[in-house]
């Protein structure tokens, strides 16, 4: 049945649409088929058809189209922006509504275009499928992207590496591959970085199988770090170490390239197994090293330009692609330096002398102070053994003072050469930092380039004459407890001479804690036993003092005379005395 509510609210005239129909068909339609054909017609008129329409005119903003109803249409002339439109022009456009607040007929161009796209879509794509579009807007989560319909690409699915703002997308061409067609919703997700991860794997491939070290490739910088670059070579990232971009030296891989820069590189190794492949800028030309020892042979003399200070040494460039190492113990013959800067500066020039080459590890030794004459060459000259001189104490240590000779050469007051009769310690206990002390020379070694230095040589030697005459054995003498020790008692018999009292020798009775018989301080009696010039030590007895004080002493002893013997054991002790020694009689 004909819905004739359709036609009243279409506002044809009466009869129009037979009219039309039968101008259409002609006299083939049977009176019986009429209405069916009417309903059919009318059908295409309903809300949501799309319908052929025609440009009729133009008011304001608004393009006027007739798709023949009573009334005409208006469409904002933005959904034509794509579009150049003039009078007569056929257009297909989406009927919303049969009547809008002025009476006319709604219509849509853009909904009719993208119902039609998402139709075209439905019939020539499906997932997986590679589309062209223009991004043309951002949204929330993503980017909107016109293929004919508009599509949802996440920013997650931008690219590779998400880019800061994936709004710099919007209003460029992109390629993408289809990800996701939900029918239903009428909903496209779109991805194009699995494109071009797709399209780097299977470039990766050619590329992998096609490369051979040694090869020349190029390539474009995308990424500068630290320890150097990566170069896109088509399909897979290179790296190009900071040490493979120049001969020369290089502080940061930004001082030879940036970003986007198209590059020439070698290969120099391929990982195939990792996918990894190393690359080489400096390797495209000769290496400086390559005549390195005809050019500068071990002790000749350059010029160079100190590029680098390190707390050990400083690097001194030669030539460009060609650094040396000047060490901090090889800038001074003389003067302890404590940090390269306090002699060189980056950018100065220096005189140097080459010390040694290696080839294969790329190093050379550079020396400053082999451009000056060694002073300790001339040390043996000047101050020969037995010379007198005068310095100042310029540092202490355990074992003795340093004494400084002259301005950069200084000699050893070794402890045991401070007294012949007291026994030093620690310099410290005689000397303290910028004294004078007169001293002479007693040895130089030029090759180790050390002098030794003596005080008590200045004066003869006491052990020779004084005091073997002073203090013989059978001698009782007085002296002064000044050091106690689980052996013995260390009495002091003049300043600077000191003799041993073993613990054996303090009583009849056992002892066995000195200081239950002596005190530090105490002034005691004493008998000399033995003289050893040799080991320079003195043997002394308490209880055998009181023996002939009192004339007490053991008949086995009565007929008993000191005699000259080798001690049963001991030696110097941390004092230089004579540890724990026992004599023999």
């Amino acid at each position: 049945m004909v819905d004739y509510n359709l036609i009243e609210d279409l506002r044809l005239p009466d009869g129009e649409v037979e009219r039309m129909l039968r101008e259409a068909y002609g006299d083939k339609v049977a009176d019986g088929e009429m209405d069916t054909l009417i309903s059919k017609e009318l059908s295409g008129y309903a809300p949501g058809s799309i319908l052929k329409g025609r440009i009729v005119g133009f008011s304001g903003d608004h393009v006027v189209v007739e798709v023949g109803l009573k009334s005409e249409g208006l469409i904002d002339r933005h959904e034509f922006e794509d579009t150049d439109v003039a009078v007569g022009d056929e257009v297909s456009v989406l009927l919303e509504s049969l009547e809008d607040e002025t009476g006319g007929v709604r219509l849509s161009k853009r909904k009719a275009d993208r119902i039609r796209g998402w139709e075209q879509i439905l019939l020539t794509r499906k997932e997986g499928d590679v589309i062209e579009g223009k991004c043309i807007r951002k949204i929330k989560g993503g980017l909107l992207v016109d293929i004919g319909v508009p599509v949802f690409l996440p920013a997650s699915q931008v690219d590779v590496r998400r880019p800061g703002d994936i709004g710099e997308f919007v209003g460029k061409p992109m390629r993408a591959m289809i990800l996701k067609i939900d029918e239903e919703r009428r909903n496209i997700v779109i991805s194009r970085r699995k494109l071009i991860e797709d399209e780097r794997d299977n470039a990766k491939k050619r590329l992998m199988e096609s490369v051979r070290e040694g090869d020349l490739i190029r390539g474009y910088i995308t990424n500068v770090a630290d320890f150097g670059a990566f170069v896109d070579l088509g399909g897979i990232d290179g790296l190009l170490h900071i040490t493979d971009m120049s001969w020369g030296r290089v502080n940061h891989p930004s001082e030879i390239v940036k970003i986007g820069d198209e590059i020439e590189v070698k290969i120099l190794n391929i990982d195939r197994e990792r996918e990894k492949i190393a690359l080489g800028l400096k390797q495209k030309e000769t290496s400086p090293w390559e005549q390195i020892e005809a050019k500068y042979p071990v002790g000749c003399r350059a010029k160079g330009t100190v590029v680098n200070l390190m707390s050990y040494g400083a690097f001194v460039r030669l030539e460009e692609g060609i650094e040396g190492l000047v060490h901090i113990s090889e800038m001074s013959w003389t003067r302890r330096v404590n940090h390269p800067s306090e002699l060189v500066a980056v950018g100065q020039e220096v005189d140097v002398v080459v010390l040694d080459i290696n080839k294969e590890k790329l190093e050379i030794s550079l020396g400053v102070k082999q451009t000056e004459v060694n002073p300790w060459e001339l040390v043996a000259e000047k101050y020969p053994t037995g010379t007198v001189i005068e310095g100042k104490v310029r540092n202490l240590a355990n074992y003795g003072a340093f004494i400084e000779i002259e301005p950069g050469i200084d000699g050893l007051l070794h402890v045991s050469d401070i007294s012949w009769t007291k026994k030093v310690a620690h310099p410290n206990e005689l000397y303290k930092k910028g004294d004078q002390v007169k001293c002479v020379v007693i040895d130089v070694d030029q090759e180790k380039q050390r002098v030794g230095l003596g005080v008590k040589q200045l004066t003869e030697d006491p052990w020779v004459e004084g005091i073997p005459s002073a203090y013989r054995p059978g001698m009782i003498v007085k002296g002064t407890i000044t050091k106690i020790t689980n052996f013995g008692v260390f009495v002091e018999l003049e300043e600077g001479l000191e003799g041993l009292l073993h613990i054996s020798e303090l009583s009849d009775s056992k002892v066995e804690d000195p200081q239950d018989v002596v005190k530090v301080g105490q002034e005691v009696e004493v008998k000399i036993l033995r003289v050893d010039t040799d080991d320079r030590k003195i043997g002394l007895s308490l209880k055998r003092a009181q023996w002939t004080a009192g004339n007490d002493r053991p008949a086995e002893e009565t007929e008993q005379r000191p005699t000259r013997g080798k001690p049963a054991r001991g030696g110097l002790d941390s004092h230089g005395a004579m540890g724990s020694d026992r004599f023999e009689f």
